[in-house]
């Protein structure tokens, strides 16, 4: 990508890193709907400059960048009603990663909502945005997933290239606290990627932390509607260059206003 000029949005704020210690971490869900979460490791907070991606959109790329924002109309009322997500949200979420990979098959197998207000978090079961600068799939869980998902057909599938990618929007927007900020995957090195254990109630997988580098290019995308999403890469099992992993974290905006309503989003996989 060319130089980047900076605009009247760009902002320097806070991520929250891992440090690699030698230890490795554990990341846990608890309670009903695992919505109660637990963290080990060594974490520090560092200040960078996120872009306005906004200008650029149409210029990123999911295998160069890993990520892409796109426009997307849907037909959901009500993201906490579990049939819509599944009559309705599913097969648009299979058409968009059919549509942004150029995927012949797409599996939906996880609708994850947060919420910034702890009481609608409580209410609903559901967990906040997540602070932490994470990828969810690693070299070794982007597999499993797919042995755990559809193991009859597991040891054909991993005999060619497949994905697991996330699809991220608001539920509601426009988005003034909390947004999402992702890293381009080209600025990431293979040192950065601390794996670390991710226990859910009824399964153990994997999921890289990242420690800082300041070779990281991050962006964001302000006031995001519910019309819009960004489709990213958490895995891709191709090793020809093209980006793999797309590290990305919730961030307190300095710009946001007072009173601002709590973030509201759903990330599909």
């Amino acid at each position: 990508m060319a130089s980047i000029a900076p605009t009247l949005r760009d902002v320097e704020a806070a991520l929250t890193y891992c440090v690699d210690t030698g230890e490795k971490p554990v990341s846990g869900s608890l309670g009903p709907g695992g919505h109660q979460r637990y963290q080990s490791g060594t974490y520090e907070p560092r200040v960078v400059t996120i872009r306005d991606g906004r200008p650029l959109a149409e210029s990123f790329s999911l295998d160069r960048e890993g990520f892409r924002f796109i426009r997307h109309e849907t037909a959901v009322r009500d993201f906490f009603d579990a049939d819509e997500l599944l009559e309705v949200y599913g097969p648009e979420v299979e058409r968009i990663v059919k549509e942004t990979t150029g995927a012949t098959r797409a599996v939906i197998f996880d609708h994850t909502r947060r919420v910034g207000d702890e009481s609608v978090q409580r209410e609903k079961l559901v967990g906040g945005p997540v602070r932490r600068v994470h990828n969810d799939y690693t070299e070794w869980s982007g597999p499993q997933r797919v042995r755990d998902l559809l193991p009859e057909e597991a040891d054909a599938l991993l005999r060619h290239r497949f994905q697991v990618m996330q699809v991220w929007r608001p539920m509601r927007g426009p988005v003034l606290a909390q947004p999402l900020a992702i890293c381009d995957a080209g600025s990431i090195a293979p040192a950065d990627l601390i794996p670390t254990e991710r226990r859910y109630p009824d399964r153990v997988g994997k999921i890289y932390h990242i420690a800082y580098n300041p070779a990281h290019r991050w962006f964001y995308f302000p006031e995001m509607e519910r019309n819009e999403a960004l489709v990213f890469k958490c895995y891709d099992s191709l090793k020809d260059g093209r980006a793999r992993f797309t590290a990305h974290a919730a961030f307190d905006d300095p710009a946001t206003p007072a009173g601002a309503p709590p973030r509201q989003s759903i990330e599909s996989r």
